[in-house]
């Protein structure tokens, strides 16, 4: 059976961040986000290996 896909509403509470670090994790740091019209759809999978590799974390280089 394949994986369920996700809100960012329920992204962001399996990640216990608000709607809006979702968005910006999306634009800023590419975490991993399918859209669907005007919809993004996450797969928690992805979203944690995301986590898990570090990048969540990562200021981008800025000083």
């Amino acid at each position: 059976m394949s994986e369920a896909w996700l809100s960012a509403e329920e992204i962001s509470s399996h990640l216990g961040v608000t709607k809006d670090t979702v968005y910006l994790w999306i634009a800023e740091k590419h975490l991993p986000a399918h859209r669907v019209g005007r919809l993004w759809k996450f797969q928690a999978s992805e979203v944690d290996a995301w986590v898990r590799s570090g990048r969540a974390g990562d200021d981008g280089g800025a000083a």
